[in-house]
């Protein structure tokens, strides 16, 4: 069997089918709030509590927010979508327009916010044309209602009614 070479347009669209949620990474900065959105967020530990990200290199935001340490992970709810788009784009005021208050250690928590996760840099490590961000979770909070926004198929998703059970299958 001959494998086909694996080419970054056919990785693009072979993962456009993996369904991924999507989060804004937020600092406070002397100049004012700073932003930008991932779709890589992810649970790497619960003892001690880390979270991780992938970043390109190619950002623009990312040097700006680095040398600060600290940052909230802003996990969009399902009317964040505007949200999204505007923290995807390089460039501009990307907190224009977009409602937020301080955590307790002082990052942007965004109003639309389904999670958030008030962290610190823990490593950084280079991953092909990205970079990994680990991160310390300092606090945490959820909101009580409402869905993820999801982004799958090349568009912005909303998942149906939720699950009926749990992992473990209970109701």
């Amino acid at each position: 069997m001959r494998e086909q070479e694996v080419s970054p347009d056919r990785l693009r669209q072979v993962m456009r089918h993996v369904p991924t949620g999507v989060a804004v990474v937020a600092a406070a900065t002397p100049d004012g709030p700073v932003g930008l959105a991932v779709g890589s967020f992810v649970s790497v530990s619960l003892t001690p509590p880390l979270v991780g990200f992938f970043v390109a290199h190619a950002s623009t935001t990312w040097p700006v927010i680095e040398p600060h340490g600290r940052f909230c992970v802003n996990v969009l709810g399902e009317e964040g979508e505007d949200t999204c788009r505007a923290f995807a784009v390089s460039g501009g005021d990307k907190f224009a327009g977009v409602t937020w208050r301080p955590s307790p250690a002082g990052s942007p928590v965004l109003d639309n916010a389904l999670a958030w996760f008030d962290c610190t840099t823990n490593t950084i490590s280079d991953a092909g044309d990205h970079r990994f961000v680990l991160a310390d979770v300092h606090d945490l909070s959820v909101r009580p209602a409402g869905g993820p926004l999801v982004f799958c198929h090349g568009t912005y998703q909303r998942l149906g009614n939720g699950p009926t059970t749990d992992v473990k299958g209970r109701v």
